[in-house]
């Protein structure tokens, strides 16, 4: 339905008016449809090309999570600054074996080495280092991953009559230690000073002392057996391991 309006008192021509609206009304809604309409057609766009140039690049575009794998490790089994820890602690610089990715990885330190007169030094050195394999981590370590299994308190003493010459007694039955406790001791010790690269040890009981060894294999898999030389005779045993 089409109506007009009235004249003004100023000569001004009628608005014509249809369905109730002015035709300047119907023009700017006209004008805002129009304009919403470019304004979507630009954003369609925008995406079907955002599309293609990714397909061009190779990428395949998906709407479902993908999985990256893991992120990578911060834990490295290695220590930056190792000078730096040693020298942070008073203390002999020594070189210990804590577990590190299910093996055995060394670590600088600075032990504590106890003086006393008339002491058998290989058991003071021993006892040094087994106190630091018996000390928890730092945090360093720790968030480079090192952790021990060497649980105290455990003692180390000198060999007793009828032992082989470098025998070291500990106060409990190297056996009956858990697997990977005795090779962070057995390796620990085969490099130090505490041996001449043949480790003997025994415990409180009257059992025989028995050579162990350090592998390459040990370092490996610490969970399993340390290999064992058996018995080692007063007679075949010397400084030199001969």
């Amino acid at each position: 339905m089409t109506r007009w309006g009235g004249m003004t008192g100023s000569g001004t021509s009628r608005t014509r008016v249809v369905d109730g609206t002015p035709r300047a009304g119907r023009t700017r809604r006209a004008g805002r449809a129009r304009r919403a309409g470019v304004a979507a057609f630009g954003r369609l766009a925008g995406v079907v090309a955002l599309a293609a140039l990714a397909a061009g690049c190779g990428i395949r575009t998906t709407s479902v999570p993908v999985d990256a794998g893991p992120a990578p490790s911060r834990k490295p089994c290695e220590i930056s600054g190792k000078d730096v820890i040693t020298q942070a602690r008073p203390g002999v610089p020594v070189r210990i074996y804590l577990v590190c990715s299910s093996g055995l990885a060394p670590v600088e330190r600075a032990a504590r080495i106890q003086q006393g007169r008339g002491s058998d030094d290989r058991v003071l050195i021993a006892q040094g280092l087994l106190d630091e394999l018996q000390a928890e981590p730092s945090a360093d370590e720790r968030e480079a991953g090192f952790g021990t299994t060497v649980r105290g308190p455990l003692v180390v003493s000198s060999s007793r009559a009828g032992d082989p010459a470098g025998a070291l007694r500990l106060s409990r039955q190297p056996e009956d230690l858990p697997a990977t406790a005795l090779a962070q001791i057995v390796c620990t010790f085969a490099e130090s000073e505490a041996t001449d690269g043949q480790v003997v040890l025994g415990g409180p009981g009257d059992y025989p002392a028995r050579a162990y060894g350090c592998t390459r294999a040990t370092k490996a898999q610490p969970d399993a057996p340390v290999p064992t030389l058996g018995p080692v005779s007063t007679a075949s045993a010397s400084p030199s391991g001969h």
